[in-house]
């Protein structure tokens, strides 16, 4: 019986090193349906594979959400930017997520707004299968290139709200990241550049023209990064507010575009 598996699997994943062996291996438990998927899904965690992408879903934001190997893991504090987002817009948004991963923060935005549009992007093309799997019930399309690059230039200067979860880690820095992120998830969805900031700028930039005038934008960042990139989206003609929330250990900025 898999239950009886329970004492001997909580050992071996806190042998492994993880935190919440107990609660850990309840979902594993949950997702065999038999003692040798139970092997398998136990092997792939203890050798260090995320809890996520072993069970194939994440939660995040209350919301169940699809997650393939290889695909950025959402996290927790990027609940802030989603919340941050949905405060900041009016009734109606044209949206856009941006460096969409899974598709979880469009997920979100589909369910606490009414968008009259709303879209989502990445550059990885496992991320962009990813994100339209979880979509794909909603009708929302979702984009493979850089950034705004795939996106109809029709709705340049249209956009009401863009979010971006973008990658802020510094190079130098992806080195000493947890394993589970820096073997198990793409380097492209980690990797902001020599000081973390590479992308976000080139979001803040180009999201000043994509952004309807008034329009926001809403991106997670590193604290002690956030006065750089506030003074950085100010250049851009946007009005940055940065929101910080001591329980997730989380920063986002909110921008609006300027009339």
């Amino acid at each position: 019986m898999l239950s009886g598996s329970r004492a001997d699997l909580v050992r071996r994943l806190r042998a492994a090193g993880c935190v919440y062996a107990e609660d850990e291996a309840d979902l594993l438990l949950a997702a065999a349906d038999s003692p040798a998927a139970l092997a398998v899904l136990a092997g792939r965690r203890i050798a260090g594979e995320p809890l996520e992408q072993v069970l194939g879903w994440a939660e995040f934001a209350g919301l169940r959400v699809a997650v393939t190997a290889g695909v950025f893991v959402p996290r927790a504090r990027t609940a802030l930017v989603v919340e941050a987002a949905v405060a900041a817009t009016g009734p109606a948004p044209a949206v856009v997520d941006l460096c969409c991963g899974s598709g979880a923060a469009a997920l979100v935005l589909a369910h606490r707004l009414t968008p009259r549009w709303l879209a989502a992007a990445d550059l990885d093309p496992n991320a962009v299968e990813c994100a339209r799997r979880n979509l794909a019930h909603l009708g929302v399309p979702v984009f493979q290139g850089d950034l705004f690059g795939p996106l109809p230039t029709r709705w340049r200067g249209r956009l009401d709200l863009v979010v971006a979860n973008a990658p802020y880690v510094p190079t130098a820095a992806v080195a000493t990241m947890p394993a589970e992120a820096r073997l198990h998830e793409a380097r492209l969805a980690l990797d902001g550049g020599r000081d973390g900031l590479s992308v976000l700028r080139r979001v803040a930039a180009e999201s000043a023209r994509w952004l309807a005038p008034g329009g926001h934008l809403a991106v997670e960042v590193a604290a002690d990064q956030a006065g750089t990139l506030a003074a950085a989206m100010r250049g851009y003609g946007l009005r940055p507010r940065v929101v910080h929330d001591d329980d997730l250990d989380a920063t986002a900025i909110v921008a609006r575009r300027t009339d």
